[in-house]
């Protein structure tokens, strides 16, 4: 495990965590957004990056689509950007048109997290969001937790607790693309859902949900699998959470060199977002995102790689 200096940012430094697994996962972990800025995995024909990432720190601020970032306090949309909670409404930051989304102009994917603890093979990052942040109430804090599996493996713990009622929905955002490809169109994705939630234009969930198939749940789920046949390595997605957003990176264009100076374009990495379900704080029959004083918002999810 190693800590040095990235960049800076506003004055603030900006730090990257290297660590290393015990079956030679190398993982780079940014104090900014609690960003994952690289994850390689051994196969067999050695190592492989299977994310995408950025050079600095004013590449990840001017151009990144939250590559890697733990997005929040409410991933994805919230429709009007607002919500009525004990018979008062709440008025967000809105970023996308009429809409929030991943938490508003300056949400947990473009802030500094603080590290508080960290071993060989893993790290703590820290966030504080104070009351009436982004239009939130109450003063939350956050959590992430990234291990390195000795089964070739990266769990990903994100935990939050506040002093007011508030919705809580964080998400890890990386882009993945198993075999470093200009794209992912030749990958194979299989997604385990029982459900969907179709969406309007604005991409806000009309309410239904619409059943795709009747299969078991579990406290600890299969989610999705995603396998380049290219590099022979796949990864399967195991998470507590009710609902998966799959992003397949089609408005990418990314301007500046990324990661071993390639460039990212159209559909470059795919997104697997664990998390509850879109605009649940306007869905009463939605899995609650809710956490109330004294609670614990807990989220656990798994990449399982294999070669």
């Amino acid at each position: 495990m190693s800590i040095e200096r990235f960049g800076s940012l506003n004055g603030q430094d900006v730090l990257q965590v290297s660590l290393t697994g015990p079956d030679g996962m190398e993982m780079k972990v940014l104090t900014w957004g609690a960003v994952v800025r690289d994850l390689v995995v051994p196969s067999a024909a050695g190592q492989q990056r299977v994310v995408l990432g950025l050079n600095s720190v004013e590449d990840y601020v001017a151009h990144s689509p939250y590559f890697g970032a733990i997005v929040g306090r409410h991933a994805n949309r919230i429709g009007g950007a607002c919500f009525t909670l004990d018979g008062e409404t709440y008025r967000l930051d809105a970023n996308e048109g009429r809409n929030q989304l991943h938490g508003g102009t300056m949400g947990f994917g473009t802030r500094l997290w603080s590290p508080v603890d960290h071993s060989d093979t893993s790290v703590t990052l820290s966030l504080v969001s104070e009351d009436g942040d982004m239009g939130y109430p109450g003063r939350l804090m956050a959590t992430c937790t990234y291990t390195l599996l000795p089964s070739c493996g990266l769990r990903i713990v994100l935990e939050a607790t506040c002093d007011q009622p508030t919705p809580v929905n964080l998400t890890t955002h990386g882009y993945f693309n198993l075999d470093g490809s200009a794209d992912i169109l030749a990958h194979h994705l299989m997604i385990a859902a029982d459900y969907t939630t179709p969406t309007r234009p604005d991409l806000i969930p009309t309410g239904e949900i619409r059943r795709v198939a009747n299969t078991g749940y579990d406290f600890l789920r299969h989610a999705a699998t995603l396998a380049s046949m290219k590099s022979g390595v796949s990864m399967e997605l195991w998470t507590t959470e009710p609902g998966v957003q799959f992003y397949d990176g089609h408005l990418m264009d990314i301007p500046v060199e990324g990661l071993g100076g390639v460039r990212y374009g159209r559909h470059g990495g795919l997104c697997l977002e664990p998390q509850r379900f879109p605009d649940s704080p306007n869905k009463a029959y939605f899995p609650s995102s809710l956490v109330m004083p004294g609670q614990v918002s807990r989220q656990v999810s798994e990449l399982r790689f294999a070669r």
